[in-house]
């Protein structure tokens, strides 16, 4: 025990002061350096964030199936000829479409096709557009079922005005199909969306009303197959004309 007091004693100050140092917590660091180390780690974590997003495999997926569809449009009018000959199986064959199972076989063949050339008219748009008139659709649909509802208005009587209307669209449709591939008139584009989601509207109600069955005209409760064709065209078409009207061009040069 001695001799440990003398070997402490015998030591020099220096040596000693350091040793004790180590048993004593670090001092805090400066301003200066905790800003900088900051600074470093936010940059990085952004960098790692930006890294990380890019590197997502659903990210790529997405960009990859997007340039995959623009790329292939022989699926596009694959799907609209399968859209078109079972649209017309359902609308002409009578005896067919009353038939179970292959009323609902036909009708989900039509409903997958339609579906797929909306989702392919839609890679075309900004997403905060596809939305937002995704929501503009929703909150007509529901206006015009409260509406055929409540109000006493019969739209079944005006078969006549509804098919006038709707050449009309038909033929201005062809006009344009003709005149703005050679002279860009987008007010021309707009009005002519405008005007079809007004008719499309008053379709959706005249279709829905006939389902009702508490108007001038109504439809047969067989006829559950071709009402829900008829509706369903309804609401995509509208769909469609809003995000003609409403919808932003997503830029194709960059995915």
């Amino acid at each position: 025990m001695t001799q440990s007091k003398l070997t402490l004693a015998n030591k020099p100050k220096d040596e000693s002061i350091s040793s004790a140092n180590e048993f004593l917590s670090p001092s805090p660091p400066s301003y200066e350096e905790a800003t900088a180390g900051a600074n470093a780690i936010c940059y990085k974590d952004a960098e790692m964030f930006t890294q990380f997003s890019w590197d997502d495999r659903n990210i790529r997926r997405v960009f990859i199936r997007k340039d995959y569809i623009h790329s292939n449009p022989g699926w596009y009018w694959a799907s609209y000829a399968v859209f078109f000959i079972t649209y017309l199986v359902l609308s002409c064959c009578s005896a067919l479409r009353r038939k179970f199972p292959w009323n609902l076989i036909l009708l989900a063949i039509f409903t997958i096709s339609l579906s797929y050339m909306t989702g392919m008219l839609s890679s075309f748009y900004n997403t905060k557009s596809v939305v937002l008139c995704l929501g503009i659709t929703a909150a007509v649909c529901l206006l015009v079922t409260l509406c055929s509802f409540q109000i006493k208005f019969d739209i079944t009587s005006y078969q006549g005005v509804l098919f006038v209307f709707c050449m009309v669209m038909f033929i201005s449709g062809l006009v344009l199909a003709l005149v703005l591939p050679f002279n860009d008139v987008p007010w021309l584009d707009v009005t002519y969306a405008v005007l079809g989601a007004i008719l499309f509207t008053l379709f959706l109600m005249f279709d829905t009303q006939l389902l009702m069955g508490n108007k001038r005209y109504t439809m047969s409760p067989e006829e559950y197959v071709f009402a829900t064709l008829n509706i369903y065209m309804d609401i995509i078409y509208i769909f469609s004309f809003f995000l003609q009207i409403f919808g932003t061009k997503r830029d194709q040069s960059t995915g």
